[in-house]
């Protein structure tokens, strides 16, 4: 009676599975992305399998022609390096639903990380705000996660940001709203930018409890 009953116990049901990951860049070239038009821009290329931005005054950038995802239930992975200079080496401007933000890492002159804007505040002072030793010439793993309700960013495995968005607002700041619908950006910095990827997930059970 006891094997019966658990042979007839229904099955849990499957966990929805996350889509296949899409490059972003072929690492060769920049088909599908075109140079960023801030205004004292340096130049944008491919150099040794990354997307190379040399120096700007002050941005130079990056923007895909277009996003090939939904806007929400996405996550991206790359990895960047500050080549040269002291300020913002990876600027990922990206869509949440209707609107965009930015994660920025190693802006304010080297350390600050975090997401820009929240109720109008930059990543440099809203409750995403931290701090991180950059280093010259090294690859750093980013992961970024939008789902409803939250946006969660790691670095090198450690997260870096979990924020809640229900009730705020999102936006970016006005200097980099070229960078829309998908971009990347450097601030008087030079940077690269390699294996980048997206894949659309699964929305969380409840994205404002999720950890």
């Amino acid at each position: 009676m006891v094997a019966s009953a658990a042979n007839s116990a229904p099955a849990a049901p499957a966990k929805p599975a996350s889509s296949k990951w899409v490059n972003l860049f072929d690492g060769k070239t920049l088909r599908g992305w075109k140079k960023t038009n801030f205004g004292g821009e340096g130049d944008v290329l491919v150099k040794d399998g990354a997307i190379f931005m040399d120096y700007g005054a002050d941005l130079t950038g990056a923007t895909m022609e277009k996003w090939p995802l939904r806007r929400i239930n996405y996550e991206v992975e790359l990895e960047g390096q500050r080549v040269e200079g002291q300020d913002f080496f990876v600027g990922v401007t990206f869509p949440v639903k209707d609107t965009y933000c930015s994660l920025i890492l190693g802006g304010w002159g080297g350390g600050v990380c975090g997401i820009s804007s929240i109720d109008s505040y930059d990543a440099s002072e809203n409750e995403t705000t931290s701090y991180e030793n950059f280093k010259i010439g090294q690859w750093y793993k980013v992961k970024l996660q939008v789902v409803e309700g939250r946006i969660k960013a790691w670095l090198d495995g450690k997260e870096l940001v979990d924020l809640e968005t229900e009730g705020k607002k999102l936006s970016v700041r006005f200097e980099v709203e070229p960078c829309q619908p998908f971009g990347l950006c450097a601030f008087q910095t030079q940077a690269a930018i390699r294996n980048l990827r997206a894949r659309e997930i699964p929305a969380p059970v409840n994205a404002s409890k999720e950890k």
